[in-house]
């Protein structure tokens, strides 16, 4: 038995549990904005992306030889290589470059909008078609976030929000990818996976940007590089995908419209930016958002 056959056997979990986990991997993900700004006190942008995707790819390899996981099936690699590319290597690198210019607290506005494009990504890939109400829920949340996040830009989108939206769409497909995946594997191997078949181009990027990017390992940079490799890349999309399994890639995805309200507090308190004025209403909207889409039939 293949551990793909075992993971359709096992005990399926409540939707509460799945919500519950898709709701501490929300809070997980709320970390990672703040924490790859420490990382860049002592890495450039391409050595983060590169060194945080290679240390969680021999941690990912440890649990899997660990676990004695054999290949997944054939029929499971292409998703995998599209929650490499979304996830482990073009998310990373275009908001760590994006957050070289903008402020965590805006960065994670723009991201806002992923939920939407997950459950857009997914509805294509699996002919599923949730609800009117949810779709119109959601939508309402992403055009509650883009309001917001043109509001504080004045209107004109930066260079900073064109690399933040191309971040939005290749982790749209990874995360509808790897939700899809989850329900055929454990959720913690679509990760593990995925990382690893990243692995040849973490180090080609890694060695290619050190000659270029010089390493100072201050405290902030060893502490944010460690949460980045270790939580975003890996611990908090185990829980995801699981969570994800449970409930659904289009209810899952919607719970992540709270994540960057979560982000605001973080960049207050651990950055010291200041929280805009207009915060408080955008958080009351989309939570409302969020309550509409949990009760909707997805």
């Amino acid at each position: 038995m293949t551990a793909q056959d075992s993971a359709t056997h096992s005990p399926a979990i409540s939707v509460r549990t799945g919500t519950f986990l898709a709701t501490a991997a929300v809070v997980a993900f709320s970390l990672s904005f703040p924490a790859t700004v420490w990382a860049l006190d002592g890495f450039g942008p391409w050595t983060a992306t590169g060194v945080r995707a290679l240390l969680a790819g021999v941690i990912s390899a440890v649990c899997l030889y660990a676990a004695r996981v054999p290949l997944p099936d054939r029929r499971h690699w292409a998703g995998l290589l599209t929650v490499a590319g979304g996830c482990v290597i073009g998310f990373p690198l275009l908001t760590t470059l994006a957050l070289q210019t903008s402020t965590t607290a805006h960065s994670a506005v723009v991201i806002g909008i992923l939920p939407l494009a997950t459950v857009v990504i997914s509805s294509l890939a699996t002919n599923h078609r949730p609800s009117r109400t949810f779709w119109t829920a959601a939508t309402l949340g992403a055009v509650t976030v883009a309001a917001f996040t043109l509001q504080q830009s004045h209107g004109r989108p930066t260079v900073a929000d064109l690399y933040l939206f191309g971040a939005l769409i290749v982790c749209g497909a990874g995360y509808a990818e790897g939700g899809r995946l989850a329900s055929a594997m454990p959720g913690w191997q679509v990760i593990a996976w995925a990382v690893v078949a990243a692995l040849p181009v973490s180090i080609i990027v890694t060695a290619l940007a050190i000659p270029h990017e010089p390493i100072h390992l201050t405290t902030k940079a060893v502490a944010g590089m460690s949460y980045i490799a270790a939580v975003s890349q890996f611990g908090a999309f185990v829980v995801w995908y699981r969570g994800m399994a449970a409930i659904g890639v289009p209810k899952a995805s919607q719970l992540q419209l709270a994540q960057p309200l979560i982000t605001l507090v973080w960049s207050v308190l651990l950055m010291g930016e200041h929280l805009p004025v207009l915060a408080p209403v955008a958080a009351v909207a989309v939570l409302a958002c969020i309550a509409a889409t949990q009760r909707a039939r997805a």
